[in-house]
C-alpha cells in the first residue's frame, strides 16, 4: 500500500434516525416485541471534501442517549488528521475507549460502546474513501503489520499475540488473491430470518418460506420463546415449507433460564435445529457452556454474540466452548477494530463466525468483515454464512445485495457500504423529519409514548 493522503478533519455529526418498523411486527422477537429499527448516523466531514458515514443500531427509546454519548466524543476526532488516527489505529481506538471519565459509565459496553461503533464505522468508511477501496478489500489487502496494527490486544493477549496474529495473516497471505477472485465471482452464502418474526402470522410465514426458497435462500431463522406449544406448531409449519434438506435454526433473544433453555430445546430437537442462538444472558458465560453441554448429544450448536459486549467477553465464551457460532455484529462491540481481534481469536480457537445481521445497516457492514474472513483469516466458507434480513436496504446509497444462489454479492463501492440517501434522513430523522411529523399528526405514535 502507498501512503494514504493525509486529510483534516473538520466536524463529526450525528443523528437519530428512526423508522417504523413496529408497525408491521418486523424484528419481533421473544425479548423485543415492538422494535423500532434506528441507528445513530455519524458523518465524519475532512476540508478535502471526502466525508465518511457510520452507524450503530438501536430499536426506537434510548437512541437519544447513544446520541449524546457520541457527542461527548466528538471531540476526540474533530481537529485530528486522519494520517494521525489510520497510521496509530490501535492506540486511537484505545484512547476513545479509555477517556478517564467517560470509561466509568462503561468500560467498553453498553451505550458508551455503541457510541464508539457509530465512530469507528465511520472512520473506516472514511478510510475505504480515502484508498478507493470497499473496506473489505481494504483490510484484505493490508499487510499483516499495517492490519494488526489497527487493533487493541490489551485483555486477549492471553489467548493471541500481536506476533501471533501477524504470522497468520502472513501464513494465508499467498493464496489470499485466489480467494478474493472466488468471491468476487460468487458471493458469500446468506441466511435469512425473514420468515420467522415472532408477531407474524402463519399465513405470513409459509409466503415469506416460499419466497425465500425462490429466491434460492436454503437456510432458514426463526425466533421462539414464548409460549411453547406455538414454537412447536410454528417449527412443524416452516419444515413443511422448507423440507428437510434445507438448515433450520431457532433464536431465543436471551429470554430463558439455563435448565428452561436446554429442556425447552430437547421439547424442539425433532425440526432439528442447526443451532439455538442466544438461549439465555447474554453475560452468562457458564450458563451457556452447560446448555451447549447439554444439547451437543442432540447435535444442536449455541450461537451467541450479538450482544456481547467486547472482546473480553468473547474471549471467555470461545476458552469455555459455550459456542459453536460466534455472532459478531458491526455495531455492539466497538467497530471494525475490536471485531477483527474476535475474528482472529475464532480462527485460533477453532470456532465458526456467523455474524449477526438483524438490524439497520448490519447486512450492508457484516458482508464486509465475513468476507474479509474469507479472504485472509479463516479462508473458509465451509459451516458458515451471514444473516440477511430484507429490511430498510431502499434507504442506502450502496444497499446490501443478494444473488440468484442466496450469496451476497461482493460490494464494489468505496467505503463501507453506511451511507444513507438524503431522503431517508429528510424523512425519518427522529423525532422531525417529515414521516415521524406526519405519523405524530395521524396518531400514528404520540410524542409521550415514545
Amino acid at each position: 500500500m502507498g501512503k494514504d493522503r493525509c486529510l483534516n478533519i473538520t466536524t463529526l455529526q450525528a443523528k437519530d434516525i428512526r423508522w417504523p418498523t413496529s408497525l408491521g411486527a418486523h424484528g419481533s422477537d421473544a425479548m423485543h416485541t415492538d422494535p423500532d429499527y434506528s441507528c445513530v448516523y455519524v458523518t465524519i466531514a475532512t476540508a478535502e471534501g471526502v466525508t465518511g458515514y457510520g452507524m450503530t443500531f438501536t430499536l426506537g427509546r434510548g437512541t437519544d442517549i447513544v446520541l449524546l454519548a457520541v457527542r461527548a466524543m466528538k471531540r476526540l476526532v474533530e481537529g485530528r488528521t486522519t494520517t494521525s488516527i489510520f497510521e496509530r489505529f490501535g492506540q486511537f481506538w484505545r484512547e476513545l475507549t479509555s477517556d478517564s471519565q467517560l470509561r466509568w459509565i462503561g468500560p467498553e459496553k453498553g451505550v458508551t460502546h455503541l457510541a464508539v461503533a457509530a465512530i469507528i464505522n465511520a472512520l473506516w468508511d472514511l478510510w475505504g474513501r480515502i484508498r478507493n477501496v470497499p473496506v473489505w478489500q481494504l483490510l484484505a489487502e493490508m499487510e499483516p503489520e499495517e492490519l494488526v496494527s489497527t487493533i487493541d490486544f490489551r485483555y486477549i493477549e492471553d489467548v493471541i499475540t500481536p506476533e501471533e496474529a501477524i504470522a497468520l495473516l502472513r501464513e494465508t497471505k499467498p493464496t489470499r488473491s485466489e480467494r478474493i477472485q472466488y468471491l468476487l465471482a460468487n458471493g458469500y452464502p446468506a441466511y435469512t430470518t425473514q420468515i420467522g418474526w415472532l408477531g407474524y402470522s402463519d399465513e405470513t410465514i409459509r409466503a415469506l418460506c416460499r419466497k425465500y426458497l425462490a429466491a434460492g435462500f436454503k437456510a432458514f431463522k426463526m425466533k421462539v420463546g414464548q409460549d411453547l406449544q406455538n414454537d412447536i406448531k410454528r417449527c412443524k409449519l416452516v419444515r413443511e415449507e422448507i423440507g428437510w434438506d434445507n438448515q433450520f435454526m431457532i433464536d431465543a433473544n436471551q429470554t430463558w433460564n439455563v435448565q428452561t433453555a436446554i429442556e425447552w430445546v430437547i421439547s424442539l430437537k425433532e425440526f432439528k435445529p442447526l443451532w439455538i442462538e442466544e438461549p439465555t444472558s447474554p453475560d452468562d458465560v457458564l450458563g451457556h457452556a452447560k446448555i451447549a453441554a447439554a444439547l451437543r448429544e442432540h447435535s444442536i450448536g449455541v450461537a451467541t454474540g450479538e450482544m456481547c459486549c467486547n472482546r473480553v467477553m468473547f474471549k471467555q465464551f470461545m476458552q469455555a466452548n459455550a459456542l459453536e457460532f460466534c455472532q459478531i455484529d458491526s455495531a455492539r462491540i466497538g467497530g471494525v477494530n475490536e471485531i477483527l481481534s474476535v475474528y482472529l481469536m475464532a480462527k485460533k480457537l477453532n470456532v465458526k463466525v456467523c455474524p449477526h445481521a438483524g438490524g439497520v445497516g448490519l447486512c450492508e457492514m457484516v458482508q464486509h468483515l465475513q468476507m474479509w474472513d474469507f479472504c485472509s483469516v479463516s479462508c473458509t466458507m465451509e459451516g458458515r454464512m451471514v444473516e440477511f434480513v430484507d429490511q430498510q436496504h431502499d434507504q442506502f446509497v450502496f444497499p446490501a445485495a443478494i444473488n440468484e444462489q442466496a450469496c451476497y454479492v461482493a460490494p464494489r463501492a468505496p467505503g463501507y457500504s453506511t451511507e444513507l440517501k438524503q431522503e431517508a434522513i429528510l424523512q425519518f430523522e427522529y423525532p422531525h423529519g417529515t414521516e415521524w411529523k406526519r405519523m405524530f399528526d395521524e396518531g400514528i405514535f404520540t410524542r409521550e409514548n415514545y
